[in-house]
């Protein structure tokens, strides 16, 4: 199986098009520059709704000979934040417009058209990456996700017309995210069944895996991988991605204390932190942000609260194994990249790896030692290092 590696580009702020290319310029360019094989760098273009409908009137063909000119091959986009992902507070504002909303389908589709035309020559499939219809609510109805589902039915017959037209392949991988309406692999292959059934809709809509997302749900990266090749789901891109790990089984009260206080660090306001946690009798909840747990105070003195895991959803660097009292997720990954590498044909998968550490500009600042194309870089080389090491 071949692969493509990028890095996604929502790691940037830019709502328009001169800033995302100023962003490219910037820290894509370096990075491809720096990296030892003298080929493109896969960039995973994050472009909001003000630069898609940019891009989408006046044409992709400028920003396809700017990509050309610097060496950068868009075989994938981020088409999950719809609008600013860099304000002071995103948290739940990420998951809007939801897949009932008909500017969502505008949206993507407008994606879709822009792909065509940046889509490299070396890529058969180019690949889109969205939310899973919304975040989950009691006020959510069964005519919002029978809606939702319309609109997904709908995109697939769009896109079956753009590759009939074009003669390129563009694929919407949903993002099961934790705490959303599809949170777990199952969900995804029940709403799949459900609503998704035919050949037409599968060939044109498939499933964004998310590393650091079903790390946080205490997924087996290997049996989500399987369970959608059973299904009969195409993985349109997998998303690289480590979490954060608190082992508290694995510390004294003292070290759980400090422990608790670097986490704090990680507790920051822009983006929402959902923490996957193992109970003390070994059962599964999630907590939707972490600053809910760091600010309980148990009587019994345990910061943990008598749990045994932590998972939480904080993009940290690939290339990260522990810092202080706490691990990543970055065993997941390779558990991920072994699986596709060695599994049999079954597994039907784009081959679109794509490094989302999203979360750079809100590491605590001792976790920010070089410049943010040089951290880029190393992610970069890590995965490449891996992938051989995988085989």
């Amino acid at each position: 199986m071949s692969f493509t590696v990028g890095y996604c580009t929502n790691v940037h702020a830019g709502m328009d098009l001169p800033a995302i290319r100023q962003n490219l310029l910037q820290y894509a360019v370096p990075v491809q520059s720096s990296l030892p094989i003298d080929t493109p760098l896969g960039v995973g273009l994050w472009l909001p709704a003000q630069a898609a409908g940019e891009c989408f009137d006046g044409g992709a063909k400028p920003l396809r000979h700017f990509l050309d000119e610097h060496r950068l091959e868009a075989f994938t986009i981020n088409g999950f934040p719809y609008d600013n992902f860099h304000q002071d507070v995103v948290k739940h504002r990420v998951y809007q417009p939801t897949w009932w909303d008909l500017s969502r389908l505008t949206y993507t589709k407008q994606l879709a058209v822009i792909l065509t035309e940046l889509l490299p020559q070396s890529q058969t499939v180019g690949s889109i990456s969205t939310l899973p219809i919304g975040w989950a609510s009691d006020k959510v109805t069964a005519e919002q996700l029978e809606a939702a589902a319309e609109n997904l039915r709908q995109l697939a017959e769009f896109l079956a017309a753009l590759e009939e037209q074009t003669g390129r392949r563009i694929v919407v991988a949903i993002e099961p995210e934790p705490g959303c309406i599809l949170d777990t692999s199952q969900d995804i292959v029940d709403w799949f069944d459900k609503h998704l059934d035919k050949p037409m809709h599968r060939r044109h809509i498939t499933v964004c895996h998310d590393v650091c997302h079903a790390a946080v749900m205490m997924e087996s990266q290997a049996d989500v991988l399987q369970r959608y090749a059973s299904a009969g789901i195409t993985i349109g891109k997998v998303q690289v991605s480590s979490a954060i790990v608190a082992e508290w089984d694995a510390m004294s009260l003292g070290r759980r204390q400090e422990a608790i206080e670097q986490l704090s660090k990680f507790a920051e306001d822009r983006y929402l932190h959902q923490t996957g946690r193992i109970t003390g009798d070994d059962q599964f909840a999630l907590t939707e942000d972490l600053p809910a747990l760091i600010s309980r105070a148990p009587a019994s003195g345990d910061p943990a609260c008598g749990d045994k895991r932590w998972v939480v959803h904080f993009h940290v660097p690939i290339f990260l194994e522990r810092f202080g009292h706490l691990t990543t997720s970055q065993d997941e990954v390779r558990d991920c990249l072994r699986t596709l590498l060695r599994s049999d044909s079954s597994i039907d998968f784009t081959g679109h790896l794509e490094v989302e550490t999203y979360a750079w500009s809100v590491l605590p600042d001792a976790m920010r030692k070089r410049s943010l194309a040089e951290d880029i870089s190393e992610e970069i080389r890590w995965l490449r290092r891996e992938l051989i090491d995988c085989i």
